[in-house]
């Protein structure tokens, strides 16, 4: 079943409780943080950007976790296989960051004397702007980075969790955005084109439950000089209503189904199997319309634990071949594509 959402009303009925479940192309439900019945200390809120191309890209992330907040800036470099990310912690943000009621407008910022990481929605655009005085070794990061915002479409899903009936995720995730800019770390310059670089949006809102695992891909890039991007995860949640598979072809949204990340596994010493993240991966889907082998470059890996609380993540960037099959019925045929997909295990 996916259920397409397309009337405009408030996401939240007067008990917190979701109003209607389901998959849209634009942010069309109204969130409001008051009108959330699930506990304080429960509610999430982000905007994370990842901007990059075949060579090199850039991940940033403004998070208000309630009972605490997470800044992060990572840099990724495919050519050298290097990466590093730092992300400063903060307590006890319970909404202080004020984030916008929606993508559509509004800016939020985030650090101290040391760091300032800046999202700002200029209307055709985003401005993306940051810095750190120590990111890596004692040297600094900063980076100025324009995104075009067109109109266009974008995958939305309102997701319910079982387990608690004022518990929820409202995402988008927004594709393709032609990224002009530059990032300078170590006496390097990353000059980013929109010819070749491109970022992708991750907007989200809810209340969520203690434990989670979640599965996402996505990438944003050029086929035949046309803009293609695809959204593929599941993992956490009641996703009856709608999944949140989605390609995107020169602006318009065209539905998925399920998809099916195929993560290599190894022995893992302990009688045991884990993941082997840096093996081929292969991507499979019940209507045939995402096939897709995926070669990875880089894991993006961190893991905190603290025993109550557990973060435990696999950003792993490579490059998808394959293919994928437009609601026409028109082939999309992927070299090379780069992109990401990933395995985060959350108790949070």
């Amino acid at each position: 079943m996916q259920h397409e959402i397309t009337t405009r009303h408030p996401l939240l009925d007067k008990k917190g409780r979701l109003i209607e479940k389901g998959y849209a192309r634009s942010l069309i439900l109204d969130y409001d943080r008051k009108a959330i019945k699930g506990g304080a200390l429960r509610i999430k809120e982000w905007d994370y950007y990842y901007i990059g191309g075949d060579n090199f890209g850039v991940a940033l992330t403004i998070a208000d976790n309630s009972y605490m907040g997470l800044d992060s800036i990572s840099l990724l470099d495919f050519r050298t296989g290097w990466q590093h990310t730092n992300s400063p912690m903060s307590v006890m943000t319970l909404g202080k960051l004020g984030f916008p009621a929606t993508s559509a407008k509004g800016d939020v910022s985030h650090g101290n004397s040391r760091y300032n990481i800046d999202f700002k929605h200029n209307g055709d655009h985003r401005m993306i702007t940051f810095r750190m005085d120590n990111f890596f070794e004692g040297k600094a990061i900063s980076g100025q980075i324009r995104l075009e915002n067109p109109e266009q479409d974008s995958m939305v899903i309102v997701t319910p969790f079982p387990e608690k009936e004022t518990a929820f995720y409202y995402n988008q995730k927004i594709n393709c955005m032609a990224a002009s800019g530059k990032v300078w770390f170590d006496d390097k310059v990353y000059e980013f084109t929109p010819d070749k670089t491109f970022g992708v949006l991750d907007w989200g809102r809810g209340v969520w439950t203690y434990e989670n695992t979640w599965y996402w891909g996505s990438a944003s890039g050029l086929v035949d000089g046309v803009p293609f991007g695809f959204n593929i995860g599941y993992g956490f949640g009641d996703t009856s209503a709608a999944s949140e598979n989605m390609l995107f072809y020169d602006g318009k949204a065209h539905k998925l189904s399920q998809v099916t990340f195929n993560i290599p596994m190894k022995d893992d010493g302990k009688g045991g199997q884990t993941e082997d993240y840096l093996k081929p991966w292969t991507f499979t889907s019940d209507d045939g319309r995402f096939e897709m082998d995926f070669v990875p470059i880089l894991d993006r890996a961190s893991c905190t634990d603290v025993k109550l609380i557990l973060s435990d993540q696999h950003q792993v960037f490579g490059r998808f071949t394959g293919k994928a099959v437009l609601d026409d019925g028109t082939v999309i045929e992927l070299k090379d594509f780069i992109g990401f997909a990933e395995k985060v295990h959350n108790k949070w």
